[in-house]
């Protein structure tokens, strides 16, 4: 008999009948309370007919859909024994259902005695309504097995017609793209060693022109920080589908007689519109036992401030800057070690240099930590430069095929982690720094791409073994030094998935901290990864990586709702300067608990000119939207603002958030509900008038933005 697993308005239905592994017949929204007769019937509904030209008996999708019982579509498992078994036929062996950690969970087993493999699987369902599907193929065999592919797959309905995925460059991650969902199969491969700054983030599939708001959307994410593939499937007997795996090299994962092979966790989520779609994945990240339980400290990094150019005096003067205008973690970038004077030299040599640190690091760091700021520290474990000691001493820890050194790419070649002795070494070298200084915060960076990703010695693909090196060596160090936080960064945001933030604290984003470019990056980043995970920096004015010149506010909003930090030279700012960032810093600390628990959600606006996003408390008390013009607006004025996510039955009051004290743009008279709440008296309107009638957008310069508080009558509110 079928079974119904059931949470947060979602159903999944799951049946075992078939001759091979469980099916999944239904995931998304809820079917109600279903009974034996009830399943039985939904699962007889579904069994498809045999047609002219077809199998005698119609094959449908399972949790590893197998040739063996006529799937004809993409395999969910691929591999051989010497070149044999390689049409394994998984048979049901058991079934069992249980309640986990707050969710439901069932878990199979089936068994191939001729191919002497047997495959184990869990299909969860959390209390959020998220769907976890993680497999496993173990050798029960005499001799070798090499696996190939292991893909976990799910459903799509009738209605995923437009798929969504996200590609990029370096400071230009996560940019989305759209195309119908046709017979075929669409495929996203990452063949970088990391997912890389082009990676989709999720597969996304669902109604035509869905939306933020509107629309049936159903995604996948694959928490694996290494090559991988997504995909969506049409087939011609009109079943869709998306699968998720990890893309093994060859001879990557040699099964030995007993020995496991489980693929990384496939993460699956579902809404009317992206905006419950991502709710889900937030919960289901936050509910993490790992999640970062403490509020989200302001954060400085030094790099787009002095770079290379360590001197302390000067790092203590920004310090104590940054002290003053509320900053709560103070960050040194590239540049403390031995030999670095570039980007070209010393990457491996871990040690502090003598000669810019002639008494170490201590007195920049007891000046810190007097400031009352926390410590951070920049490493990056995985690269070495050719130009290092490391690298004269040790050149077979450089990751390479055939006695080749790999194109180079940032000056950098990559250490080879799976190496037990370069591995130790690497951790001996961090946790002697970690021990004997006051350090509370590494920024572990990631600067390259792998290429030619084999042994040095035994020419062996070493991609996989490498991330689960990375991923032991991140939890090594955690566990010898509690409290331990770390932030994954990847040339900027090449190294962004659920597998990494298991192991750490914080992505960054991007290095691009352009305003106008991080309000896409972030928008699609954060169909993943909830704000308070998401580095988020105000920039200096005119951006480092694009030449473009922007207001204090604009940059300022545009970061406030996730991890927020300053990457600028700010000691030399004005006392008029100062203030202004200051009541920046303050309106994030006020709002912080609500920005970092709450709801993200994004308005759907006809003018792509017209940017709202917001967070509305997880009570709905409260919630802060930010405006921004990214160009010229269609119409002059502009349209109207509605906003998403509030209670439609409680009324709420309009404000212009603190920094304001009057409205930025080109309007030629007063806007009236701008004007009331600058004068103390703000308007007030139902839930279900803003999101629906909603309110006039004022007229501001492209490149402007605003931020507006929503207050429910009666409730104080996070800025009261």
């Amino acid at each position: 008999m079928p079974i119904h697993l059931s949470a947060a308005d979602t159903s999944v239905v799951i049946d075992a009948s078939g001759p091979g592994v469980p099916t999944i017949l239904h995931w998304g929204p809820s079917l109600g309370a279903l009974n034996e007769q009830r399943l039985s019937a939904l699962a007889a509904s579904l069994v498809p007919q045999r047609v002219s030209g077809g199998l005698d008996v119609p094959a449908q999708l399972s949790v590893i859909p197998q040739e063996a019982f006529g799937w004809q579509g993409t395999p969910g498992f691929t591999g051989h024994r010497q070149g044999a078994n390689i049409f394994p036929a998984f048979r049901h062996v058991s079934l069992e259902q249980t309640e986990v950690a707050g969710g439901q969970e069932v878990v199979f087993t089936a068994d191939d005695e001729v191919a002497r493999l047997r495959a184990t699987g869990s299909i969860s369902l959390t209390a959020g309504g998220v769907l976890r599907q993680q497999l496993s193929v173990t050798n029960t065999g005499d001799s070798d097995y090499e696996v190939r592919s292991l893909l976990a797959s799910v459903p799509l309905p009738d209605s995923a017609v437009e798929v969504l995925d996200t590609t990029g460059r370096h400071l230009r991650e996560r940019s989305p793209q759209r195309h119908l969902l046709t017979q075929g199969s669409y495929r996203r491969e990452s063949r970088r060693g990391r997912p890389g700054a082009d990676a989709s983030l999720v597969l996304v599939a669902g109604t035509q022109s869905f939306g933020f708001e509107t629309g049936l959307v159903h995604a996948i994410h694959l928490a694996w920080s290494g090559n991988h593939q997504l995909s969506a499937e049409k087939t011609p007997t009109g079943q869709a589908f998306l699968s998720a795996g990890e893309l093994l090299l060859p001879e990557e994962i040699v099964l030995a007689p007993g020995e496991t092979y489980t693929a990384p966790l496939m993460m699956a989520s579902w809404g009317h519109g992206l905006n419950q779609l991502s709710a889900r994945f937030h919960d289901e990240v936050r509910s993490r036992p790992a999640h970062p339980s403490s509020r989200r400290p302001v954060t400085l990094n030094t790099w787009e401030a002095v770079y290379f150019n360590h001197d302390l005096n000067r790092l203590t003067r920004l310090a104590d800057k940054a002290a003053a205008l509320g900053v709560e973690r103070f960050v040194l970038d590239d540049g403390w070690f031995d030999g670095r004077r570039d980007d070209t030299s010393s990457l491996g040599d871990w040690f502090v240099d003598p000669e810019v640190w002639p008494d170490g690091l201590t007195p920049l760091i007891d000046h810190v930590r007097g400031l009352g700021m926390e410590f951070g520290l920049w490493f990056e474990p995985e690269m070495i430069n050719l130009d290092s000691k490391l690298a004269v001493n040790h050149p077979d820890w450089i990751i390479q095929a055939e006695g080749r050194l790999p194109v180079p790419g940032r000056q950098q070649q990559v250490l080879n982690l799976a190496n037990p002795a370069a591995y130790d070494y690497i951790l001996e070298c961090i946790d002697t720094i970690l021990s004997s200084h006051d350090i509370s915060y590494l920024k572990w960076d990631h600067n390259r791409d792998l290429l030619d990703a084999a042994d040095a010695s035994t020419g062996h693909a070493v991609v996989h073994q490498n991330v689960a090196a990375v991923y032991r060596l991140m939890r090594t160090l955690k566990d010898r030094h509690p409290g331990l936080e770390i932030e994954s960064c990847a040339s900027g945001g090449a190294r962004v998935d659920l597998g990494v933030l298991d192991q750490t604290d914080r992505i960054w984003t991007s290095d691009c901290i352009d305003p106008l470019e991080r309000l896409t990056i972030q928008k699609y980043t954060g169909l993943l990864v909830p704000p308070e995970l998401m580095g988020m920096h105000i920039s200096g004015p005119t951006s480092h990586s694009t030449g473009r010149t922007h207001t204090l506010p604009f940059r300022a909003a545009t970061a406030i709702f996730g991890h927020y930090g300053i990457e600028w030279d700010i000691s030399t700012l004005t006392a008029t300067e100062t203030a202004h960032l200051k009541g920046w810093i303050d309106l994030h600390v006020r709002w912080r608990d609500i920005l970092h628990t709450g709801i993200v959600v994004h308005a759907d606006l006809p003018d792509p000119a017209m940017d709202l996003r917001g967070t509305v408390a997880s009570d709905q008390s409260a919630a802060l939207f930010a405006y921004s013009l990214t160009a010229s607006s269609a119409s002059y004025p502009p349209g109207k603002l509605t906003f998403p996510g509030l209670d439609p039955d409680r009324s709420y009051t309009l404000r212009l958030a603190s920094p304001y004290t009057s409205l930025p743009g080109n309007g030629q008279s007063p806007l009236a509900w701008a004007e009331a709440a600058l004068t103390g008296t703000p308007l007030e309107l139902t839930g279900a008038s803003l999101a629906h009638v909603g309110i006039q957008a004022p007229v501001l310069f492209p490149e402007q933005s605003i931020l507006i508080e929503l207050h429910a009558t009666g409730s104080l509110g996070a800025a009261d």
